[in-house]
């Protein structure tokens, strides 16, 4: 589908396409109410308690005012309507702001000033300097004389270097006074949101232009949001407006990301409820049993009319009513408020501010902050992500001459700055593709010297590097470049340039030398999409010797080639280059393939090596992480070699001998699945071993595997806890993660790149680096920070202490509202089983959201350990990757002490006030007491950190529930009259409450000590350290050792897997070139490898598909 945009004619496009009304909000004033409810409605959780509010509306069965539970739903429901209510409101005054600004308009020829909203499409705009571009434009005139204009595009990518935006070369030469009357029609997609792809063609009318077809791609463009920079003025054709921008239509509401908590929560709740309808069964059954066996013989005992659905319906459910405080109102409330609070914690920890930027750390999801305690995999990209993106020239191979060995600088070579004052035929052509061959846009400063607007940092490091050995880049006037060497200018005509894709691996310019009229084709790439394509009788050899040895430093490596033209030949695939590019439908696809008809037969110039340099604390934060028993996999778009020294600099994997390469290569089915299948076997075999096991792979063994191997590559996953992916593409990346995630294991995805957007998003977590490419990343993150080593802090502290806070949280949350529930079942048991609540309505309602609230809501301020232990400790993140402090067990001891504290709390009190003078509202107030009494020495005793906050918020609510009682008894009508004032007058009432708490409590803390004195876990050895204040034992004393990682890095081999066994039968059982079979289980982890993986014998149910 396309669309057709006739410039300067909006009258018949008013109706087709939307205005420029942009609209965010959610709501409007008539559907907010109504449209919030179904929103709120739709979780299951909500509709079980507005069908509990609604049955205790029918008097015959609510044993409670049903005020007790209308009460906190109305008002959970109002805290969540009223924040939705804001950040609507915040986004209507946004859109307000946006569509009222004032923009000039050329309508029909008439220049008008309009608000942003009444743009329509086809009009033409017009942009003075530092305005922001109101929709998305097609360029028709700049005041630049070459036709550039640049833009900032940091609102649209994050990118805060500025872009260059070129005018079609139909536009070029039209008289500023002509803009105004020009007519023509763009002929463009339907809006889509892929801000880095416009394939459209314009066409002008005469008298501008004789219908000539003009193709457009997104550098013709200047997009909504973006602000126009050094630019004195610029105006354009409106294509997509209002929401139909790139920019409107990435905007969207992302999909929820659920937690694991949060999917053990769910399930809890889901057995809680099936408990709680057993019990209502029992009791119904029990209730009718009692009434037609008991209630007869007592004529006090009144029932009213028994229809024919009595029995069935109405007992069972007053007794569900009764139980349906079992799942507590309050907790998604509560979750989600604690959640906030850890997105805030990361936002204000100053420890991950990046002093060098001032840039902090954001949590832009606020739902997810647990799962980074419960990370299991990390993959990350390399550059701009484990480097700085800095990039420095540091060697080169010039004709098979090598440059900067000894030096490590070839910039001062003596040898190349030799042969530059020789102007050396080789080395100037070398210089001269370094110098031209990219997308460079040379800009004079106010001081007369070059500055370089690169959008690539290994352009920018290209450029630079070749006007230091004096072939200076120093002017582009529309097509003509100019270089200056030796003191002589020389002009070449750009006829083409075929830019980088990911496909190709290279970019090549179309040159004419103005001098000689020679047309040159150059070229830089990898060394794969270079090399292979040499011409004939060229050797290779040492260019390939050349790569591989800079790629053993680590160094970026790229290939130099040129090739002289023929003008026929040039003029034939031009004319197919030109018909590729003004092709609406797989326009980069036949571009490619007409790229390739040119990009052969090259002339090997030499090869550069750029170095990007780790960040700081990368190799001590990846140590520290592989300790902690997370599993680290690289991906990267380097070749092999130089991701590998990465990895070993990074701490990847250990140097031999304790670590060990397996490469997994083929271009074709059949390698591919013998190289896998020896990986497999030495896999199996060493996976008991203590080493350090790593397997390579790249893009195109890779795309093989996923597709026909995938099952096998899957097993092969599961049993590496390192992996190096390189020459892997953004669509890999995200299949590699999905990979992951289908074996169940938690995930989280680091980069820095709009090439790592789709990887960040697929990730369980996404973790951006605001770096040197922009915060295209970093947006589209769950997380953002300033540097690599942060993520360390992030994972260790803010992780692990979120899971801590969150299990805690959840568990209580649940064990003080069964506490209340089986007090009542027990009330049930010598009320007749009739149903009848214990608990008036307004001590119920409190319950839950006042009196036992507080207190759990400060627990978010608890720490377990200090941050130094736990960064010392990394060992001990094992109990959040492995559940330990929230699962059915768990849950199953605060279930089991709910149920004993219920009996506590209604023995003692039955036997303390079940006499014949004590009033129902006194028992009813002394067993409400000795549950608040309760909740606050269990949420002391739980707590590890005191804070002064804490203490006044435990103590202080206990304060706080006799205060809010009191003023109940002073009201003659509240039903409580007189009753607290009493009770407190009465020793008795303090006796009670003694013995509640010493029995309550008694157990637990003998249960406690006995565990922290007889059977201390890791971290109970920890804390007890820090309260002596004594040496912290090293972790190798409390845990058994990982697989060791050396600091220092010494060369590592790659091999190939031998054959341990001559003859085995084929492994991979979805392999179609091979008998199939299954796999095996496999063999043991080492200790903390297994447990962070759940252990082997915890067979994953990993997808095939």
């Amino acid at each position: 589908m396309k669309r057709y945009v006739y410039i300067n004619d909006d009258e018949s496009l008013q109706e087709l396409y939307c205005d420029n009304q942009i609209s965010n909000r959610k709501y409007t004033v008539l559907n907010f109410l109504p449209k919030n409810l179904w929103e709120q409605f739709s979780r299951f959780m909500n509709q079980y308690f507005l069908l509990i509010a609604c049955l205790q509306l029918w008097s015959l069965i609510t044993p409670v005012n049903p005020a007790s539970t209308w009460g906190p739903l109305i008002f959970i429901f109002a805290v969540s309507a009223s924040k939705e209510a804001w950040d609507d409101y915040n986004r209507y005054l946004s859109d307000k702001k946006a569509n009222e600004k004032e923009v000039w308009v050329v309508r029909q020829g008439i220049k008008k000033h309009v608000q942003a909203q009444d743009i329509h499409v086809g009009n033409i705009v017009w942009l003075r300097e530092n305005d922001e571009v109101p929709c998305d434009l097609v360029l028709i005139g700049t005041s630049d004389p070459q036709g550039l204009c640049y833009v900032e595009t940091a609102a649209l990518d994050g990118e805060t270097d500025l872009k260059t935006r070129v005018i079609p070369s139909a536009c070029m030469g039209i008289d500023f006074e002509l803009l105004h009357k020009i007519k023509g029609v763009i002929e463009c997609p339907n809006p889509d949101k892929d801000i880095r792809r416009f394939d459209a063609n314009l066409r002008l009318f005469p008298p501008f232009i004789d219908n000539d077809v003009c193709p457009l791609t997104i550098k013709n463009t200047i997009l909504q949001s973006c602000y126009l920079r050094n630019t004195e003025w610029a105006c354009g054709v409106a294509v997509y407006t209002g929401n139909e921008t790139k920019l409107g239509m990435s905007r969207g509401i992302p999909e929820p990301k659920l937690t694991a908590m949060d999917a053990m929560i769910d399930k809890l709740t889901g057995a809680i409820f099936v408990f709680q309808i057993v019990v209502v069964m029992v009791l119904g059954i029990a209730g009718n049993v009692w009434k037609d066996t008991e209630a007869r013989k007592q004529w006090y005992v009144l029932y009213p009319y028994e229809g024919p659905w009595y029995e069935l319906l109405v007992i069972p459910l007053r007794f569900e009513l009764l139980c349906s405080i079992m799942i507590p109102i309050s907790i998604k409330v509560s979750l989600d408020l604690v959640k906030s609070l850890y997105a805030k914690f990361i936002d204000w920890d100053n420890e991950m501010i990046d002093q060098e930027t001032g840039i902090p750390s954001h949590a832009a999801n606020t739902a997810i902050s647990e799962d980074l305690g419960q990370v299991e995999y990390i993959l990350t990209d390399k550059t701009g992500t484990l480097t700085e993106n800095r990039m420095i020239f540091r060697r080169c191979c010039i004709s098979g001459i090598f440059y900067g060995n000894e030096s490590g600088d070839a910039l001062k070579d003596v040898e190349l700055l030799n042969a530059v004052a020789g102007s050396s035929p080789d080395v100037v052509r070398f210089l001269t593709v370094m110098a031209i061959c990219n997308t460079v846009i040379p800009v004079k400063s106010k001081t007369g010297a070059i500055l370089y607007k690169a959008q690539s940092q290994d352009e920018d490091a290209l450029v630079n590097a070749a006007a230091r050995l004096h072939v200076v880049y120093v002017n582009k006037n529309a097509n003509i470049l100019e270089i200056r060497f030796n003191g002589s200018v020389i002009q070449y005509e750009v006829l083409e340039t075929l830019e980088f894709t990911s496909d190709r691996k290279r970019m090549s310019v179309v040159v004419k030398d103005c001098q000689n009229g020679k047309i040159i084709l150059l070229s830089k790439g990898a060394d794969e999409a270079i090399l292979p394509y040499a011409y004939a009788g060229q050797q290779t050899r040492t260019f390939i010797e050349a790569v591989e040895q800079y790629a053993q430093l680590g160094l970026r490596t790229l290939c130099l080639a040129w090739r002289e033209l023929k003008e026929d030949e040039y003029q034939e695939w031009s004319l197919m280059f030109k018909e590729a590019s003004s092709t609406l439908v797989d326009r980069e696809w036949r571009i490619a393939e007409v790229c390739q008809r040119l990009e052969h037969d090259f002339e090997i110039l030499g090869v550069t090596a750029i170095e990007d340099r780790l960040q700081d604390g990368v190799p001590e934060t990846i140590e520290t992480l592989r300790k902690a028993g997370i599993n680290f996999w690289m991906l990267t778009g380097d070749k092999q070699n130089t991701a590998i020294q990465i990895a070993l600099s990074c701490n990847f994997i250990s140097p031999e001998p304790k670590g060990q390469l397996l490469l997994i290569d083929g271009k074709t089915e059949d390698e591919v699945c013998r190289s896998l299948e020896r990986v497999l076997l030495t896999m199996r075999i060493t996976s008991s071993e203590p080493k350090d096991v790593a397997f390579v792979v790249d893009g195109w063994a890779l795309e093989i595997a996923l597709k026909h191997y995938r099952k096998a590559f899957t097993e092969l996953a599961i049993l590496s806890r390192t992996a190096i992916c390189c020459r892997v593409t953004p669509s890999q990346k995200a299949q590699l993660v999905e990979l992951l995630k289908s074996c169940d294991y938690r995930t989280l995805a680091i980069g820095d790149g709009g090439n790592d957007v789709r990887m960040i998003q697929q990730a369980d977590i996404g973790v951006g680096i605001s770096g040197r490419e922009g915060l295209q990343a970093a947006r589209a993150a769950d997380y953002s920070i300033g540097k690599f080593r942060f993520l360390k802090r992030l994972i260790l502290v803010h992780g692990r202490y979120s899971y801590n806070r969150t299990a805690f949280l959840s568990q209580y949350s649940f064990y003080k509202s069964l506490v209340i529930c089986f007090i009542q079942i027990f009330f049930s048991f010598i009320s007749g089983v009739s149903g009848t609540s214990l608990f008036n309505s307004v001590s119920l309602m409190a319950y839950n959201v006042f009196y036992t609230s507080v207190p759990v809501l400060v627990s978010v301020l608890d720490k377990d350990l200090s941050e130094g232990t736990i960064m010392q400790h990394p060992k001990i993140l094992f109990y959040c990757q492995a559940g330990r402090l929230l699962n059915p067990s768990t849950f199953a001891g605060w279930f089991g002490r709910s149920l004993f504290h219920a009996i506590v709390v209604f023995v003692i009190t039955i036997h303390a006030y079940a006499y014949e003078k004590s009033e129902m509202e006194e028992l009813s107030m002394v067993a409400l007491s000795g549950c608040i009494w309760l909740q606050a020495f269990v949420v002391a005793l739980e707590t590890n950190s005191f804070t002064i906050l804490q203490h006044l918020a435990i103590w202080g609510n206990l304060v706080a529930f006799y205060v809010i009682n009191w003023i109940f008894s002073a009201v003659p009508s509240s039903g409580m009259y007189t009753i607290m004032f009493r009770l407190c007058r009465q020793p008795s009432y303090w006796i009670t409450m003694f013995l509640i708490v010493a029995a309550g409590m008694g157990p637990v803390l003998a249960l406690k000590y006995f565990r922290y004195t007889y059977r201390p876990s890791k971290i109970n050895t920890l804390q007890q350290a820090e309260r002596m204040g004594g040496p912290i034992l090293s972790l190798g004393n409390i845990e058994p050792q990982p697989r060791s990682v050396e600091k220092e890095v010494s060369p590592l081999s790659i091999t190939q897997p031998k054959n341990r066994n001559p003859v085995y039968e084929p492994l991979l059982s979805d392999s179609p070139n091979t008998t199939r079979r299954s796999f095996g289980s496999g063999t043991p982890f080492d200790f903390f490898q297994s447990q962070s993986r759940l252990s082997s014998s915890y067979s994953r149910n990993c997808k095939d598909n």
